[in-house]
C-alpha cells in the first residue's frame, strides 16, 4: 500500500516541477523503451553555481525512490568516479538532507534535494567525508582541488 503513497506523491512533485524549478535545472522520471514513466527513479542536471569553479557544468544525478518514500530518504547519485569530497567512489551523494537518521525529513521536496546537492558541490562538508581522495586534496591542496574541480566542470558541458 505505501507504494501507493510514493507515487502519489511523486506525482505532484513532477506536476509542482514542471510549474516552478530553479533555472538550468532538470528533473524528469525515466521513461521505458515502451514510452512509460517510471516515477522511482528521475534523471536530474544540476548546473554549476554562476560565478564558482563548478560554473558551466551540467551535472547529472539520479534520484531513486524507495516505496517506503517519503518517509525515506531517496538515494542520489552523480556519475561513478565523481570528484568531490562528499561523493563516494560509486557516486552516492553524501548530504544530511538525505540521512534518513538526521537531516531528512518527509516534507522536504525534489527541488530542494536538487539545490541542496548544488549547493553541496561548492560548499563541501569536510566533517562528513565520503571519499578520500577529494577530501585530502580539498582540505591540503586548495588550488588543486580548484583545478580538478574545473577540469571536472569542462566533462559536463551543457546539452542545450
Amino acid at each position: 500500500m505505501s507504494g501507493g503513497i510514493a507515487r502519489g506523491r511523486l506525482a505532484e512533485e513532477r506536476k509542482a516541477w514542471r510549474k516552478n524549478h530553479p533555472h538550468g535545472f532538470v528533473a524528469k522520471p525515466e521513461t521505458s523503451a515502451d514510452g512509460s514513466v517510471n516515477l522511482m527513479v528521475w534523471n536530474c542536471i544540476i548546473p554549476g553555481k554562476t560565478g564558482t569553479d563548478w560554473d558551466g557544468g551540467y551535472y547529472p544525478v539520479t534520484i531513486q525512490f524507495s516505496e517506503d518514500y517519503p518517509s525515506k530518504p531517496p538515494k542520489c547519485k552523480l556519475p561513478q568516479g565523481f570528484f568531490h569530497p562528499n561523493v563516494y567512489p560509486s557516486g552516492t551523494v553524501c548530504l544530511s538532507i538525505l540521512n534518513e537518521d538526521s537531516g531528512w525529513r518527509p516534507a522536504i521536496t525534489v527541488k530542494q534535494i536538487l539545490v541542496g546537492i548544488q549547493d553541496l558541490l561548492d560548499q563541501p562538508n569536510p566533517s562528513d567525508p565520503a571519499q578520500t581522495d577529494g577530501y585530502h586534496i580539498f582540505c591540503q591542496e586548495p588550488a588543486e582541488y580548484r583545478r580538478r574541480v574545473k577540469q571536472q566542470a569542462k566533462l559536463y558541458p551543457s546539452m542545450i
